[in-house]
């Protein structure tokens, strides 16, 4: 060992902060000190990395193990204090001296020392500098001060909640032993996290409290200001649908947040011109939805027509069951599952990398695309095997393929359609789905009683203005009149009323009519069923035999309907997320009724080939001795009808 000069002499006699490792185990730091003045901390720690700076430059390497192994040590307790802050004015000066004299020891072979005297001379001039803008400092912490009591409760409050955090940090655990770095920072991290919790909470509340109340616009306008604002709306519809937000929070708490002076009926005026303008429909298609639901939901209706409905296909029980097409489109990479507990044959389809319209199993007649609304009037119908069904209203096919499918092949289905373009897919899908049970037939439905009747069943998918489906066609939003519904619910009248007439009351299995429709309107659906019960009054609802759906409306705006008509179903794509349905199962319980129309009594005879109103003599005396009389029961000649199929394969070959 060589003999130690004053130099080394001296940084062996270090305070208890800078002590060396004793028999291996490393020296107790003093945590608990504090520096009394923060500025004089920020000073030194400035100092120091002027130090550090000086040190990284390129150094010969020692020869002497032990003064290595000290001045390394003490490099490292240096850096230990400065980041812990841990410094008073007698380990400022000894560590500037012990930097004088690492200066002096790296660098006396290979440095000039007159630039070493100048290094030392900058450090000392630096050193001052330091002292003597300490009193500078303090001025600037006693500013400090007086400007943190113009603060606010709140953040004077955090304020002490964040400095008791940093008199309570340390940097080690409750067992004593220093953090990792990686600890260090997530302690902070959290305390940070912490204050940025409170504030936002502040922040918020602020907001609530100032929140500026709502001011309905003035409907007073004249016709040119409302095409410039129409414009100006039309430009940005961010400001239309604030407006919306707005006016349906009023609406949700009118006692509290209403203007003094506007009464209800103008914030819904209000609310429904702002809907009509910001999803595009007519107004008058708009009043017509916007009346079927609270203020809240009906938002969520409009805003459910905005997306598409789930891509969902039915199974083909005639050729492939459920599981096996599942299989099929999984092993080609479609991503799907069961459409739900109600349905044994759905699948809904969420990602596909090939066409599902366009596989072979599609090709094949494995599945059919079909809508899982539309599973429902057949559900309801619930045909039985070997019976006599009527699809009214079949094309394109879905429907009457899943009523085949049903049925087992079994039985007789007469799928029709008014529209003769419409019936070349009805008969591609039924001969690509493999029905062998249906005959297709172009007829006006309501002419069907006088060219068929007596069937067990009849499903009647009427024509409808499409309200349930605008997610598929958007166009019906402007397209759709006042006029149009009209002669729509006319011609569903029609409709109900021969599916009615055509069914046999007296079927052992059957008797049903199940109607439809895809719109969800009332005009077209609750109206009509009551309709059909007050001209037949012997028919009669019952239960759907869904077991999910909202029940049809018993009254409406003022108008009461039959109280059977809540065991009808509506569906909703805001709430069931498919198409927009409705579903009432009808059953006829007799072939004859009595009729009172105009003050004129008659007699309304048939068993479900059709009907006959009479007013005659004959009628009325039949009326005097209660006596009602049926008609021949028209029943189908097997002969004739195998003469017709002969003929008809003969000319197809």
């Amino acid at each position: 060992m060589a003999k130690l000069n004053h130099k080394q002499r001296k940084r062996q006699s270090l305070p208890a902060d800078f002590s060396e490792p004793i028999n291996g185990k490393p020296a107790k730091k003093n945590l608990n000190s504090k520096p009394k003045n923060k500025t004089k901390v920020k000073k030194t720690r400035l100092a120091s990395n002027k130090i550090q700076k000086n040190q990284s430059k390129q150094i010969p390497s020692d020869e002497e193990d032990s003064d290595d192994h000290i001045k390394k040590d003490k490099r490292e307790s240096l850096k230990d204090l400065e980041r812990l802050g841990q410094f008073n004015d007698d380990d400022f000066e000894l560590m500037s001296d012990e930097a004088g004299d690492y200066i002096d020891e790296e660098f006396d072979d290979n440095a000039d020392e007159s630039n070493m005297d100048n290094d030392i001379d900058n450090h000392n001039n630096k050193m001052k500098m330091f002292e003597n803008s300490e009193e500078e400092g303090d001025i600037e912490l006693n500013g400090a001060e007086e400007d943190s009591e113009s603060f606010s409760e709140e953040h004077t409050e955090t304020g002490n909640t964040e400095s008791a955090e940093e008199e309570n940090y340390s940097d080690v655990d409750s067992d004593g032993n220093e953090l990792l770095e990686i600890e260090k920072e997530s302690k902070k991290l959290d305390k940070k996290r912490k204050i940025d919790e409170v504030l936002a909470e502040e922040e918020l509340q602020t907001q609530m409290q100032q929140r500026e109340a709502f001011v309905l616009p003035q409907q007073e306008l004249d016709d040119a200001e409302m095409e410039v604002e129409e414009e100006d709306a039309a430009e940005d519809l961010q400001i239309v649908q604030t407006r919306i937000q707005e006016v349906v929070r009023v609406l949700n708490r009118f006692q509290e947040l209403r203007d003094e002076g506007r009464d209800r009926a103008e914030y819904i005026a209000q609310l429904k011109k702002d809907l009509a303008l910001y999803y595009g429909y007519n107004d008058y298609l708009l009043n017509l939805l916007f009346d079927l639901f609270p203020v809240s939901e009906a938002i969520e209706f409009f805003e459910a027509n905005e997306v598409p409905r789930p891509v969902v296909i039915r199974a083909n029980t005639l050729k492939a069951g459920r599981k096996d097409v599942a299989n099929s489109l999984i092993n080609r990479g479609v991503n799907l599952e069961p459409v739900g507990k109600w349905s044994k044959v759905g699948l809904q389809i969420f990602d596909s990398p090939v066409p599902i319209g366009a596989t072979p199993e599609y090709l094949a007649g494995h599945y059919m695309l079909q809508a899982a609304s539309s599973f429902m009037p057949v559900m309801s119908l619930a045909p039985k095997e070997n019976e006599k069904i009527l699809d009214m209203c079949a094309a394109p096919g879905g429907k009457t393929t899943f009523l085949a499918a049903l049925m087992k092949n079994t039985g007789s289905i007469f799928a029709n359609d008014a529209n003769k373009d419409r019936c070349k897919s009805l008969v591609a899908n039924c001969y690509r789905m493999g029905v062998k049970n249906c005959v297709v037939s172009h007829y006006d439905g309501r002419q069907f009683p006088s060219v068929m009747g007596g069937f067990d069943r009849i499903l009647l998918d009427a024509p409808c203005s499409g309200t349930g489906v605008i997610s598929k066609d958007p166009s019906v939003k402007i397209s759709k009149s006042e006029e149009d519904f009209r002669l729509l619910t006319h011609i569903q009248k029609e409709l109900i009323i021969s599916a009615i007439d055509s069914c046999d009351a007296k079927s052992k299995t059957g008797g049903y009519i199940v109607y439809s429709t895809c719109s969800v309107t009332v005009e077209e659906n609750e109206e009509v069923v009551n309709y059909a019960l007050k001209k037949r009054p012997n028919c009669k609802l019952v239960d759907s035999g869904l077991d999910f759906g909202k029940d049809g409306f018993s009254s409406f705006k003022g108008k009461s309907f039959h109280k059977s008509l809540n065991l009808t179903k509506r569906f909703y794509p805001h709430t069931h997320n498919m198409d927009g349905f409705y579903v009432a199962k009808i059953k006829k319980i007799s072939n004859t009724f009595k009729k009172v129309d105009n003050d004129e009594e008659g007699v309304i005879i048939g068993n479900g080939s059709g009907y006959m109103t009479s007013t005659n003599k004959k009628q009325k005396k039949l009326m005097k001795n209660e006596k009602l009389v049926e008609q021949e029961e028209v029943k189908f000649n097997d002969d004739e009808d195998e003469k017709i199929i002969k003929r008809g394969l003969k000319k197809k070959f």
